[in-house]
């Protein structure tokens, strides 16, 4: 192994090679894409803006939920956005993504500020379906390219840009405090403007590296998570706060201006990294006989001529002739596959009960009693729950199938057996037990995505993954509908007539129907928890059908010496 003394103009002194480099670099693109994400969770914000679409325009609970359904359907039907992402680049994708944003968002602002005439409910479902549609395309183009950029890692990839997105609602709420505190129907005109233009200023970083694992990787997430970290105990902090004493507008422009400084905060590793990358390619170059750059396209060639399809079969016979686990599967080999039908069924058990949680947490605390700011605390603070949950099962899932040799599935089967504790708190109405139960849904629900992205990956390996990642969410919106609109939202509103008859009411034409007292949602959880359960034992299957496979070493071919690693990169001039 050959040493080569740094010369003395070297390091980081070439400012302007160096801001070039920091800007292509994938670290950079990380940054961006934590950017992207911490301003793209208008999908997690219903809770907040439902109120003020219902006062508007004067809709019942089970219309409100019709709307979340819309709102599921279109923020997890991304098929669209996973094959446009096969075949162009990730900025095509998430440029589209900001355009569907402003649109749908935009829309419903003009309704809802009576700005045009009052839509029907079909045009605000459309609206909704155009606007939470765009978090598909969005999280297409940022969560696949990150993947792919760091396969070895990608729990913890999408466990801390899945953190971003959840804490994005509060971030959002911040900068409306801040800006507009007077007028409440500003927070979705803020949800329309500013995820567009984040996502057009970042979208040339977007981007994919063909790189390949490297050790210090690892290292380089567990300090974002340290900074994300930061930022969530920090608007934790506030939440607090605020709720517990009246802000003047100066007070929330300095929490804002210090949520602002941490949440770009990680730019400083970002720079750390890039410098330690530009001070080794300076000593490759100050060497006599530098390596020249090894070919990585040979072993993914190889891999490639080893699972051509054999001549005479048709399509549809290569559909039922799988690849290993682990091996790139085509789109139809991997939704025709037991592994996915089983993921499937999980996902819309799982999934659709904590959703059904998520979307009436407002309606849940309001008809058994709950203050209206304990309310607002509940709604405000499962954006935590989410965000820890997110956090941890990255990390505690690497470390299962790392250091245990544990299969990733198992997490998914604890996580809905968590789920059901708090189903029950809320079905029974236990003193207090909305608390708990936030939390028990919140860490859940934010647990779960990566989890199932996670495991596509893993299963079904990377070639279609921005397809394949898109079609497991199909699972979510199904089970939204059943346990949402047909389960939470009919027996609400048949208790609320019930008690509005036995008081001799009668509803007027379009006014709000309201329930109270623990029998407006005891029926439906106790079904949903049982939905959930189910949920619990089709995942264990999946845990049983992978244990061999998680007993292997499933990111080896994602990773390399460090030296190897070393002689690979990009010398400025000897490309």
């Amino acid at each position: 192994m050959m040493f080569c003394a740094p010369h003395p103009e070297n390091g980081c002194k070439n400012v302007k090679g160096f801001a070039l480099q920091v800007l292509q670099g994938r670290w950079f693109m990380m940054l961006a894409s934590f950017m992207i994400m911490a301003v793209s969770g208008a999908s997690y914000m219903f809770s907040l803006y439902s109120r003020e679409i219902k006062f508007a325009l004067g809709y019942d609970q089970s219309t409100l939920n019709l709307l979340s359904f819309f709102k599921d359907v279109g923020s997890n039907i991304g098929i669209l956005s996973g094959l446009i992402n096969e075949v162009t680049p990730p900025w095509v994708v998430l440029s589209m993504g900001a355009v569907l944003n402003f649109f749908g968002f935009f829309m419903i602002w003009l309704a809802v500020a009576k700005k045009i005439a009052n839509p029907r409910v079909w045009h605000l479902c459309l609206y909704i379906v155009i606007g939470s549609n765009s978090h598909c395309f969005t999280n297409t183009a940022v969560m696949v390219t990150s993947v792919k950029n760091f396969p070895g890692i990608r729990g913890i990839v999408l466990g801390i840009l899945g953190g971003y997105l959840s804490l994005s609602a509060i971030i959002i709420t911040q900068l409306y405090y801040a800006f507009f505190i007077n007028d409440s129907q500003s927070m979705i005109l803020i949800m329309a403007c500013l995820p567009t233009a984040t996502a057009l200023i970042l979208l040339p970083v977007i981007k994919n590296h063909k790189s390949i694992q490297q050790k210090n990787d690892s290292k380089v997430f567990y300090r974002f998570i340290y900074l994300v970290l930061a930022l969530a105990g920090f608007l934790m902090i506030m939440i607090i706060l605020q709720i517990s004493f009246n802000f003047t507008q100066s007070e929330y422009y300095a929490t804002t201006t210090v949520m602002l400084l941490l949440l770009t905060l990680p730019l400083a590793v970002v720079i750390v990294e890039d410098c330690k990358i530009w001070k080794s390619k300076q000593e490759l170059i100050n060497c006599e006989n530098p390596p020249r750059p090894v070919d990585t396209t040979t072993k993914s060639n190889e891999l490639k001529s080893e699972q051509t399809i054999p001549e005479g079969l048709s399509c549809w016979q290569n559909i039922l002739r799988h690849p290993e686990r682990g091996e790139d599967h085509t789109v139809l080999q991997a939704i025709f596959s037991l592994d996915m039908v089983i993921l499937f069924f999980a996902t819309v058990c799982g999934f659709g009960s904590n959703l059904t949680v998520y979307n009436n947490l407002s309606q849940i605390g309001k008809s058994l009693g709950y203050p209206s700011y304990t309310i607002t605390t509940f709604v405000s603070l499962m954006s935590i729950w989410i965000f820890l949950g997110k956090i941890a099962q990255g990390v505690l899932s690497e470390f299962m199938i790392t250091k245990l040799k544990l299969p990733r599935p198992l997490m998914f089967t604890i996580v809905h057996v968590l789920s059901c504790i708090g189903h029950l708190l809320i079905a029974f109405n236990v003193p207090n037990g909305l608390y708990a139960a936030s939390i028990f849904i919140g860490f859940c629900l934010g647990a779960s995505w990566p989890i199932i992205n996670s495991l596509i990956s893993e299963l079904f390996g990377l070639k279609h993954y921005s397809t394949l990642y898109n079609v497991g969410t199909v699972a979510s919106p199904i089970g939204s509908y059943l346990l949402n609109v047909k389960v939470a939202g009919y027996l609400y509103d048949r208790e609320a007539r019930r008690q509005m008859a036995a008081l001799g009411l009668q509803r007027k034409p379009g006014e709000e129907l309201n329930c109270n007292g623990s029998d407006c949602y005891k029926l439906a959880y106790i079904i949903i928890t049982a939905v959930c359960l189910f949920g619990a034992l089709v995942s264990f299957i999946l845990v049983l059908r992978t244990r061999q496979f998680y007993k292997t070493d499933i990111y080896k071919k994602f990773t390399e010496e460090p030296r190897t690693a070393e002689t690979k990169m990009v010398i400025p001039g000897k490309d």
